[in-house]
């Protein structure tokens, strides 16, 4: 009572008045230095008259500091109480009367029911999507909770939950601003905001984005879905969407007849999805959008390339050669089946993607075609989750949920999706709830597995016909002008059908290649077969290491250690070497010179996994500066992007393999922190990179930097895997080549890929830098050092590297038994590291004029010219493959018939090194010292192979 007694003091007389004049009584004041909660609590607890002091209070300290509802509400009670005789006025001061106590329990009321329809409002801007009506079939919510909400006003008798009666229903209730259902109202009864909001939230569309921590973003989805009347399409929108039905529906119908015994993968049970894909396409363009780049699984692929992307019918049918396929992560809209979105872990790792630097794509529209199965297997075997889309929640990304059924409803959420991408730059998804007609594939029979399902979708009513049966009706068109557009489009299939049998030739370059000017002539072969030597002017070399050894930018203070690593570089230069960080550097930084993008992206490449590049530098006492060096070369240089990325192999790695395919001119390499990490890639790598040109039709210059090497440190991160490229290589063992003047350049041409495993430094220096001076591009897999790194016999001079020289498939024996080959009794040749080994136990022995080594730096594709003039070179010697690798993995299964093909099968090619074992390295250290000098002594052993036979 004592705090009471200061209110007419603080807050006036007039306010004593209002509050018992509402009957909210008058308790201690609060410190509301901070403001109360500017939304409102959930569910019955909204009533408690604390709660309306503390508002009340707030407000009349700051009407800005309540809520908007709460403002209204305050004056509105404020009005009515100035507007009361004095002498009712007086009443209120002395002790609490039976009609002060009832004008309190109305207020209460009146309060209480307000905020519970604020509650009911937001209860179906979260969970309205449990209860909206997705599933065409009407069978079952296979995709969700059997669990409905109890919060939603689907009947009247729920009014219960918050403490409304069925007299409340024609009240009028003030709207909060978080609502866009009033339109130009502010009130409206609550009958109309319950009708309202199920019309938005619980009908063919269901949304998910309460979850969103953007207020901002929030209120632009309510206002898109909300607002009374916005879903309207014009006669022209209706006839256009229901031309784009009638496409890609007799599509599916024209390949049903023509190849009725193959697999297709159609579309039949989502037809929708073409007018969608198409909306979203239109809704970007009016945008600004000019270059739309789609992924697409195997379901509709055939209908979207005629329909959409409108790839000649012809060519097409002439093609017309269907396979199941993954599909490249890398795009701007993605087309994913609802299994796949939910299963495949590569969905949430490119969500993750998603707003990284150096990755962004500022935006993503995901379509889901959910058809409410996996193959054979129902959803609730399938997932934990309600939707498959709940991984889309990780990123903030909307979710909007639609019937495949409605297509009206379709197209606007379209519509909606495209512009959210094209207004906040983040990734959407839009899920369209329908289901396949035919099963998995036309030659699958889906009730062995699901007979409910296809039950009802035998009786199933084809979109079409439901959406051509509206649009008569309304009068927007006639039955005449339907059956006009079918047999418009009938004709033009079948005229493409004719023309497709005179098709000699598949013409497919002129579409595919099209990202590539200047690469191919018309028949789309390169413009020449040669390659210019990759050296480069000293000059150009010393200004690179100068650059490579200084802090470019002013008050930037570096780690001492880092200082010493500079100053090495420095020291390198002036002596006219490099190891193998300055060697990447000089390749790098020659390329920035001529205008070529170099892109490095990978786990912790901007310091290097072993400390090694450090291209980017860190100021110690000024946190997040950073100088990027090799961006101050030259003036006029072309951009450096070193980029740190996320823990995610497959999904950085599709991401990068996008970004080279899209830029031809650009050097594009991942790193993989250890080159077993490409194992959780794996799918990239077989999928799209070994097999690019041969199935996609796609030329790709991706350089993959995979760590290599035994060092003693067990079984993981030992093995970049070597077997498993050589082993998808396409050089054929078998055939004995014809060495033509271009030789070298028509086997790059000819393989899928190209296998390096470098030796010096030098050479890293001129594959990088081949990689893009060839006139075609391939994907380039460098098995990289770690130990060599910093091993002090690993280094090349500048002459190596000089205007000139190129690189070298393989480095011959250059020593003493290169000067009396003759004399030489074994020709070990190697790859890598091991060579260090070699040489070191060869001069241990004192067999430098007996034993040669002979290093391949280019595994694949085989130089089968140069390993037959070595092994001519040396007509009496043993031939013999040394690698530090187990025998069932590293190179020989790869290099031992090529051998026997130049060699014509006459002399063996002895194998030296680990005998074959499960793990790629031992686990123990002393292992591991004791199997590497087990091989070197066979190496080394002149007559270890005496007496046996090949």
């Amino acid at each position: 009572m004592s705090q009471l007694r200061l209110l007419p003091s603080r807050l006036g007389v007039q306010a004593v008045r209002l509050l018992s004049a509402r009957g909210i009584p008058g308790p201690g004041l609060r410190n509301w230095s901070s403001g109360p909660p500017a939304t409102f609590p959930g569910g019955r607890g909204g009533g408690d008259s604390s709660y309306v002091e503390e508002m009340y209070f707030a407000w009349l300290e700051n009407p800005r500091s309540v809520h908007q509802a709460w403002d209204s509400f305050f004056r509105q009670a404020s009005k009515e109480a100035s507007a009361r005789p004095a002498h009712q006025q007086l009443l209120t001061v002395v002790p609490e009367s039976r009609s002060a106590a009832s004008s309190r329990t109305k207020t209460s009321k009146l309060v209480e029911d307000h905020l519970a329809v604020q509650s009911l409002i937001r209860a179906y801007q979260i969970r309205g999507h449990h209860v909206a009506q997705l599933d065409p079939l009407g069978i079952l919510d296979a995709d969700l909770d059997s669990f409905v909400p109890s919060d939603l006003i689907t009947t009247i008798d729920k009014l219960a939950f918050y403490d409304l009666q069925e007299a409340d229903l024609d009240k009028e209730f003030q709207l909060p601003t978080t609502t866009f259902i009033g339109g130009s109202e502010n009130t409206l009864s609550l009958r109309e905001i319950i009708r309202r909001l199920e019309s938005t939230y619980c009908q063919h569309i269901g949304l998910e984005f309460m979850f969103i921590n953007d207020v901002e973003q929030c209120q632009w989805i309510r206002q898109k879905f909300e607002t009374p009347g916005v879903m309207q399409f014009s006669s022209e929108e209706k006839r256009t969407l229901l031309a784009r039905l009638v496409r890609s529906m007799r599509f599916e119908d024209f390949l049903a007849r023509k190849w009725s015994s193959e697999k297709r993968f159609g579309l039949e049970g989502c037809e929708v999805m073409i007018p969608a894909l198409k909306t979203i396409i239109d809704k970007s363009s009016e945008m600004g959008i000019e270059n739309v780049i789609l992924g697409m699984p195997h379901r509709g692929r055939l209908n979207v390339l005629a329909n959409v992307i409108r790839k000649d019918l012809e060519q097409i049918f002439c093609q017309f050669d269907p396979k199941l396929e993954a599909a490249d992560e890398v795009m701007s809209i993605l087309v994913h089946g609802d299994a796949a979105f939910a299963g495949q872990g590569v969905v949430y790792e490119t969500f993750h993607l998603s707003d990284l630097p150096s990755y962004t794509t500022n935006g993503t529209v995901h379509v889901v075609v959910n058809n409410q199965i996996g193959f054979t297997t129902d959803p609730r075997m399938a997932r934990s989750s309600p939707y498959p889309t709940d991984v889309a929640r990780v990123v903030n990304a909307p979710i909007f949920h639609v019937n495949a059924d409605d297509p009206e409803a379709v197209i606007y959420v379209c519509s909606v999706a495209a512009e959210w991408r094209n207004t906040f730059n983040k990734d959407v998804v839009v899920d369209l709830v329908c289901y396949r007609r035919r099963g998995h594939n036309e030659m699958d029979e889906p009730m062995f597995t699901q007979p409910l399902m296809y039950k009802q979708i035998h009786k199933q009513v084809p979109v079409l016909k439901k959406y051509a049966d509206k649009l008569i009706a309304e009068g927007t068109v006639t039955l005449q002008e339907f059956e006009e557009e079918i047999a418009k489009y009938d004709r033009i299939c079948e005229e493409a059908y004719g023309r497709s049998k005179d098709k000699k030739i598949l013409h497919i370059k002129h579409w595919l290649d099209s990202p590539w000017p200047g690469f191919f002539n018309v028949d789309g072969e390169p413009k020449s077969m040669t390659c210019p030597a990759t050296g480069i002017p000293e000059d150009m070399l010393t200004h690179i290491g100068n650059v490579a050894s200084s802090v470019p930018l002013e008050d930037f203070k570096i780690h001492t250690g880092l200082s010493r690593i500079l100053r090495g570089r420095a020291d390198m230069t002036k002596k006219r070497t490099v190891d193998w960080a300055l060697a990447e550097y000089m390749a790098f930084g020659s390329l920035l010179k001529e205008g070529i993008h170099v892109r490095l992206s990978g786990q912790d490449v901007e310091r290097g996994t072993f400390s090694h590049r450090h291209h980017v530098l860190h100021d110690q006492e000024v946190d997040r500066r950073t100088c990027v060096p090799m961006n101050h070369l030259w003036p006029d240089q072309a951009p450096y992007t070193v980029c740190n990325s996320s823990l995610s192999e497959y999904g950085v790695l599709g991401f990068e393999l996008g970004y080279a395919m899209a830029s031809p001119n650009a050097l594009v390499l991942w790193e993989a922190q250890f080159g077993d990490f490409h194992n959780t890639a794996q799918c990239i790598i077989d999928q799209f990179i070994s097999t690019g040109q041969a199935k996609w039709v796609r030329h790709n210059g991706i350089v993959l930097l995979l760590p290599h090497g035994m060092e003693g440190m067990g079984p993981e991160h030992s093995s970049a895997r070597p077997e498993r490229f050589l082993q998808m290589s396409n050089d054929d063992s078998d055939a004995y080549p014809v060495f033509t003047k271009d030789f070298e350049v028509s086997q790059l041409y000819d393989c899928n890929w190209i296998v390096v495993n470098c030796s010096t430094p030098a050479s890293y220096f001129h594959v990088l830098r081949r990689q893009i001076l060839l006139p075609f591009r391939k994907p380039l897999i460098v098995f990289t050092p770690k130990s060599l790194l910093r091993h002090p016999e690993a280094k090349s001079s500048f002459d190596q590297m000089v205007s000139g020289t190129s690189f070298l498939r393989v480095i011959p024996e250059d020593g003493a038994a290169a000067q009396a080959p003759g004399q030489v009794r074994r020709l070990i040749f190697c790859t890598g590291k091991v060579y260090y080994d070699l040489v070191k136990e060869r001069s241990s022995q004192g067999l430098e004029g007996q034993v040669a080594i002979t290093r391949l730096e280019q595994i694949s594709p085989f130089p089968f010219d140069l390993i037959k003039q070595e092994a001519e070179r040396y007509p009496d010697a043993e031939l013999v493959w040394c690698q530090e690798e187990h025998k069932n993995m590293g190179y020989y299964d790869y290099i031992s018939p090529r051998f026997m093909t130049i060699l014509g099968q006459a002399r063996p090619i002895w194998y030296v090194g680990r005998e074959p074992a499960a793990a790629p390295a031992t686990g123990n250290k002393n292992t591991h010292l004791v199997s590497l000098r087990k091989f070197l002594d066979t190496a080394f052993n002149l007559h270890a192979f005496e007496g046996k036979t090949f």
